[in-house]
This record gives structure tokens, sequence and C-alpha cells, in this order.
């Protein structure tokens, strides 16, 4: 993807008129946060080779917008009325993001009229005849200790414009959005049709996907909790691989095109033989293929465990039908690998214990562990501090320890995934000590 500073830039609704009820500093010393300036800006690249080469071709290099509180701000907080509606597959954190923007929204900015529309963008359709809930800092005060979303979700799109309509209906000036790849299309849509009415309404989005594979974002909320969860299944599985003879522990986990979960869930554990992610190229059979290396460590160590995603279903067993959001519904890789070394072994004559865990839905499902519970606040709070000045199109997002601000066209464009030339990779490989390559033709 080649990239211009115009890509970078965030929208405004307009000029800001209003005073920042937050009541910050503008000066440092003062034991108080200062406000963040337009001016002030992340960069993209941190590498001096890539600043040098921008200096010397005469460009500015590529940064993103820094997030946080503006002196002055567009929305009136006393006529302000803001919508919350999160879509897609369940996620931890998810509740910490709506409790993050209710009490930001009520308590800081004083924004009194605030909406959660249930079940996705099903929920602003009027034709559904779900009402929205009214969000009362009382009512979701404990909401984060609790998994899934208060709000409930949904896959699928829905008419754009009926959805601009809902949002007339109850004069909201805001829409928050929470949620994946499929959640930010849809949110691009509605500032679109929005932008084409000439309409005053914010549109802010707070990224959430478990698999971490929205681009120009250091790391999405639920993440971390994700990963966390994943290693206490790699160690059930390990456990049970060491108490029999022969035993092969296997754990499928979440990450339809990213194997960020896996490949972070097998360094933390150290108890991973073999991590099997989409962006590998491997075969399952022949004498460099993954059935023969995992013969080899069963002979030389009698137990092995192997950490599948659920991606490499596209590869191994596709199923060729898409869910109502769009995407490739991948094939169960899990009991398909599970029959397939099965049966290799036993072609082989040798015995195994198989053990197969799929905590996926356990895992996305759960209450966020407490870093993430801080770092959904933070996006909350920036995703507040972006709407209320009037900013619009755009995500609330981390990169380079710094929270910023990203156009969500931008953030859409591709999918993140785990580079195999990566420190990381490396990372991976050193802690399994699987072979760097399982091919055939190597």
């Amino acid at each position: 993807m080649e990239l211009q500073q115009k890509d970078f830039i965030i929208q405004t609704l307009g000029e800001c008129k209003f005073e920042s009820p937050l009541k910050l500093s503008k000066v440092d010393g003062d034991n108080l946060t200062n406000y963040v300036n337009d001016d002030e800006r992340i960069l993209y690249s941190c590498y001096l080779k890539d600043i040098q080469a921008d200096i010397a071709a005469g460009r500015e290099p590529l940064s993103f917008l820094k997030a946080g509180p503006r002196e002055k701000i567009f929305f009136n907080p006393d006529d302000t009325r803001a919508a919350i509606v999160s879509c897609g597959g369940l996620c931890p954190g998810i509740n910490d993001v709506i409790r993050g923007l209710v009490m930001n929204l009520h308590y800081q900015y004083h924004v009194k009229s605030i909406y959660g529309f249930r079940y996705g963008y099903l929920g602003l359709i009027r034709e559904s005849g779900l009402t929205p809930m009214v969000m009362r800092p009382d009512y979701i005060s404990e909401i984060h200790e609790q998994g899934g979303s208060i709000l409930g979700s949904s896959r699928g799109n829905q008419d754009v414009a009926k959805i601009v309509d809902r949002l007339m209906d109850f004069n909201i000036n805001i829409l928050f959005t929470i949620g994946g790849d499929g959640t930010l299309r849809g949110a691009k849509e509605i500032y679109e049709e929005i932008t084409r009415r000439g309409l005053p309404i914010a549109v802010v989005g707070v990224p959430k996907t478990i698999d971490n594979d929205i681009d120009f974002l250091e790391r999405t909320f639920g993440f971390e909790t994700a990963c966390s969860n994943a290693v206490d299944a790699i160690r059930c599985a390990h456990a049970e691989a060491k108490g029999y003879q022969n035993g092969i522990g296997l754990v499928r986990l979440m990450g339809r095109q990213s194997g960020s979960i896996a490949a972070h869930a097998s360094i933390a554990s150290q108890d991973v033989n073999f991590c099997l992610i989409p962006e590998m190229e491997f075969d399952l059979e022949g004498e460099q293929g993954f059935y023969h290396h995992l013969l080899e460590r069963i002979k030389r160590k009698g137990h092995a465990v192997v950490v599948v995603a659920e991606g490499l279903g596209d590869k191994f067993c596709p199923t060729g039908i898409k869910d109502a959001s769009g995407n490739t519904k991948s094939g169960d890789i899990g009991p398909f690998l599970k029959d397939g070394i099965i049966k290799y072994f036993k072609e082989h004559e040798t015995p195994i214990s198989m053990k197969y865990i799929d905590p996926s839905y356990m895992i996305r499902s759960s209450p966020a562990i407490p870093s993430d519970s801080v770092f959904c606040n933070q996006l909350a709070q920036n995703a507040v501090h972006a709407a209320m000045a009037g900013k619009t199109g755009c995500v609330a997002g981390v990169w380079s320890n710094s929270f910023t601000y990203v156009p969500i066209d931008i953030a859409i464009r591709s999918r993140k995934s785990l580079d195999m030339e990566s420190q990381l990779w490396l990372n991976v490989l050193e802690a399994t000590g699987q072979p760097k390559f399982m091919l055939n033709n190597k």
C-alpha cells in the first residue's frame, strides 16, 4: 500500500467554538495534564533511515494525529446526544469500552443523553423494532466485571440510509461503533452517507478484533486477554500430553487471517512444540511435512503440544461459505488436523493418545484482564475526546506507545498479518524448536 500524508488526515465537522469542560492546562510544570493541539503528531515510522529518506526527498514524514482532549470542542455538551453500538463477534473488554464511553461522556463532558443501540447495526434500523437502551452511569457501573456485550451484537449489512434516518430520529450527534473490520466498513459507509447529507454527526470507532489484525494499530483490545486465556488452555494440553505415552495435545485458537494469538500464546507458554498459523507455508504430508516432524518429535520426547490457528481451515479444509458479514467461513481445522494426525500415526504403526482442546468461545466471552481493562478505558476516553472535538470518520488507536487517531479508510484497506521474517516469528521458532520450514520443496 503506497501511503501519502493525506491518507492520515482526520476530518473535522467544523470550527470548534466551545470551551472544553475538562479545565485542563496549556503549560508545562503545573502538575495538570495539557490539552493536545492538532499540530501534535506521532511518526508512522520510527526508523532513522526512513526519516532521512523523507528529509532528503523534501517531504514530510508520515504521521498520525495525536489523540487526546482538545481545548476547544465542536459540540455543546448541553445539547449533545450520543449513541453506542457494538457489532460482530464477542471479545473481552466490550463492556469496559461501553462503560468508558458512558462515564467519560457523562462525568467529564456532562453529556446527559446517551443511547445504546442493541444487537449491532440491526438495532439502528427502525424496522427491527428494537428499542435503544438509555445508558445511565448507575446502570452500567459494574458491566466491566462481566464478559460479552451488554448491548448484544449481530453480523450482517444493513441499509445505511435507514441507519442515518434512525440517528436523525433520535437527534444523535455522535455515533460510537465498537467492532472489527466489518463494523468499520459499515461505519465508513455511515460516515459517507452522513457527509452526503451534510449532517453534523461525528462517527468514531473503537476497533475490536480479538485477532489483532486491524492495520495501523499496534494492538486492539481483548487481544491480551485472549492470549492469557489461550496460555491456560495450552497448559492443560501440555499436562494431558505428558500424562500419557505418546501424548499429543492439540489446541485450536482464534486467528482467521492472522496468527498473532497463536504466536504470542506459544511464546508465553513455552510448552508449545509446533505453532501453525495462516501466514505459514507448510505441507502436512511428505518427508518434510508437519506430520513427519511431529512423528519425529514423539519418537524423541514421547509427547508434543500443537497450536493451530483457525484460519488454516481456509487452506486445508475450505468451506466456500460466507457469513452474514461477507467473511469466508473457515473449515474447522481442529478436527481436521486431529483426524489427520491420528490417521498418519496409525499408518506408521505408532500408537498415540490425542487430546483436542478448543477454548475459542470461552476465551472471547470472558471478562477482560486488568491490563486490557486499562487499555479499553484509554481507547474509550480518547474516542470521546475525538468525537467532542468534531473529529469524524476515524478510530482511536495506539502507535509507538502513543494514542492516535486513524482514518477509518486506511484502517480497513488491508488486514494486518504476522511477518514471517519478523523478530516475533523468530521468537516463536526459538520457543517451540519447530523447523524453520516444513515444505517438501525446501
